[in-house]
């Protein structure tokens, strides 16, 4: 397909290109750049209202830099597709996200330019201090600059970083982007004070003088130097009436500033190369600028899938047929059900309301619902101090970025023998966001946790029936529910509530020769798999567990006693995982006559693409299953 490329961008392949360009081209080339990011993403998708929110800030930084030697990191990585296209990947930028194609976030296996791999929140200040405390120990000259959203400074890693940057004497710049949002709205108390500072009148009329005056600090004699920047810092905390919270940290504060001023900033920018020290740079942007609809509805245009450039009508399925829910809109009703019935339930996210489909109870409850902001950690025990006083707090967290928390669910939850329940959304393999975002290891490492309950649902009926059990007064130990990214299996999905006994598996089908033991999600590809073997006059059983922990113990003897081959299927690391448990009750039960095969995510970090596609890569699918029954049974078909 052919995109639309401009004039200027035609002529761009790195940034030494864009150097050649008149600082007075660069509004145009922005607008340039802002249209293609535009094109590609309306036909492939991606993440969107980002990238077209740095667009003057991305064409700033490769202008004045000199990358990749200056070192340049994105937190998050949402936010880097104009990059991607401004350092050689232009003509490759329609395969981005696709399978085998470019990554959807900084990759330093991809790029140079991309000087460290980022997709999860938060990392970029302590990223760049590494880097800066490096190049000062090799007496490397070079800049470093961090450009983060105030939704990943929420994150207290960002705060960690900025307390060893103050006292690292190193040359940075940190950029805070500040757009009032994450994927969600921002919330807590940074997002008021960011507020409060960007609309300080007297700060504002006298900061463009300041500026003046410390853009010049490094040809002043040092005296001089240090009394200007007594002043600049009396002067901000006068208007602020507080002390400023960046300079706490001994970060030289420069803003707020237009963030899409392109010229504006090339300047600031030049004059900010000169200066020594760690700083922090403050702009405003605006999330989607430069397409109306994004602008107005930042969350959706977040990531909006397919969508008509022009009229802006997102695509959608053209089915007639009823269809299953996505999992998390499942979570979403079903956790309001269960407040609603009992008092005690609360429900906990970082930052992903939208995403888990929380926003739908913090919308009817409340004051029952938290959004607690890109903070893991904070979240999990926030949780457990809810437990502690009597409540049931359902902690609703991507199976991805529950990894960022997992001393608190050892420390605070588990030892505790708190109920708090874990419910992981993403689980497994999640599609073009790759690596970063696979949710392949929480089986393995919830399930080594003394008093954790494990589970995965096989489909949205056994989901509802794992929330129900999860939060009655009975269970009193931290409960983990884990599902996948995407649609569930059953379009009549709203069934009666029942408790399932912890613990415990169920017979999906009966059969000979080959058991097929699956956890969660994909024991709909056994049955896809046992109807395809059937027609092929094969009739392996197939069982969901249910439970990884306590695994059901009963059922396996059963199987063991029964089956002389077992395979198992899991969405996530047979390392240590699903598989792993089945062959440790084997060996610890003396079953050596059976034979076992593990499928699941192999010992690698797997790329992006379609579930689909990596589902088959990795082999797991309904086939690979059909082959692994074949190739147990040595049938030839």
């Amino acid at each position: 397909m052919e995109y639309r490329i401009g004039p200027l961008l035609e002529k761009i392949n790195s940034p030494s290109d864009l150097k050649k360009l008149d600082k007075k081209q660069l509004p145009d080339l922005c607008a340039e750049l802002r249209n293609y990011i535009i094109d590609v993403v309306s036909v492939n998708g991606g993440h969107f209202g980002a990238s077209l929110g740095v667009v003057e800030l991305t064409v700033a930084l490769h202008y004045v830099y000199d990358t990749p030697v200056d070192q340049l990191v994105w937190d998050v990585g949402h936010q880097a597709y104009g990059h991607k296209i401004l350092t050689g990947r232009k003509d490759s930028f329609d395969t981005n996200r696709k399978y085998q194609g470019l990554s959807g976030f900084p990759k330093r296996a991809e790029s140079e330019y991309d000087t460290f791999g980022v997709g999860h929140s938060s990392t970029s200040i302590s990223a760049l201090v590494g880097m800066a405390v490096a190049n000062k120990y090799k007496e490397d000259p070079r800049q470093h600059i961090a450009v983060i959203g105030d939704g990943a400074m929420t994150g207290g890693m960002a705060f960690e970083g900025l307390n060893h940057a103050g006292v690292s004497n190193t040359n940075m710049l940190v950029i805070l982007n500040d757009n009032d949002m994450s994927i969600d709205p921002n919330v807590g108390a940074l997002k008021k004070y960011l507020a409060e500072f960007t609309a300080t009148k007297t700060f504002n009329k006298f900061r463009d003088e300041v500026w003046k005056v410390t853009g010049q600090l490094n040809k002043l004699g040092a005296p001089v130097r240090e009394g200007v920047s007594k002043i600049e810092h009396a002067l901000k905390s006068m208007a602020m009436k507080d002390s400023n919270l960046f300079e706490s940290f001994n970060m030289r504060y420069f803003g707020p500033a237009d963030g899409h001023n392109v010229i504006t900033l090339v300047n600031m920018l030049e004059d900010l190369k000169t200066l020594n020290g760690p700083k922090l740079l403050h702009i405003k942007t605006v999330k989607g600028k430069g397409y109306d609809l994004a602008e107005k509805d930042q969350t959706t245009w977040h990531a909006p899938g397919l969508f008509d450039k022009v009229t802006g009508e997102r695509k959608k399925s053209t089915s007639t047929e009823p269809q299953p829910p996505k999992y998390q809109d499942v979570f979403g009703h079903s956790i309001i059900e269960l407040a609603k019935a009992n008092e005690k339930v609360v429900g906990v996210t970082p930052a992903m309301p939208s995403g888990c489909s929380m926003k739908y109870m913090i919308a009817e409850m409340p004051e029952r619902a938290f959004d607690v902001g890109i903070a893991e950690q904070h979240a999990v025990t926030f949780s457990a101090g809810m437990a502690t006083q009597g409540l049931r707090p359902f902690c609703n967290i991507y199976s991805t970025f529950m990894q960022r928390a997992y001393d608190q669910v050892i420390h605070d939850v588990a030892i505790q023998k708190l109920p708090v329940i874990f419910c992981l959304d993403r689980g497994g393999l999640v599609g073009a966001d790759g690596p970063t975002h696979h949710g392949a290891f929480d089986l393995a490492y919830f399930r080594c946790i003394p008093n954790m309950i494990v589970s995965a649902p096989m489909n949205e009926q056994e989901l509802r029936n794992l929330m129900y059990t999860a939060q009655l007064d009975e269970q009193t130990m931290p409960f983990s529910i884990r599902y996948p990214r995407g649609k569930g299996v059953m379009p009549n999905w709203k069934t009666p509530f029942e408790k399932v006994t912890i613990g415990t598996g169920r017979k999906v089908k009966d059969g000979e020769d080959v058991a097929i033991l699956t956890i969660g999600h994909p024991g709909n590809f056994a049955v896809q798999a046992c109807a395809q073997l059937e027609e092929e006059g094969l009739h392996p059983a197939h069982f969901d567990m249910r439970f990884v922990k306590p695994i059901d113990e009963a059922l396996l003897h059963e199987v063991a006693q029964q089956y002389s081959k077992i395979i198992t299927v899991e969405d996530g690391c047979i390392q240590g995982g699903f598989g792993s448990a089945v062959l440790e009750f084997l060996a610890d039960n003396n079953y050596s006559h059976v034979q076992v095969q593990r499928l699941g995510v192999p010992d690698a970090f797997i790329e992006h693409g379609t579930q689909q596609e990596l589902w088959a890569e990795c082999g797991y699918d309904a086939d690979a299953i059909s082959d692994a029954v074949k190739s147990m049974t040595a049938v030839t078909v």
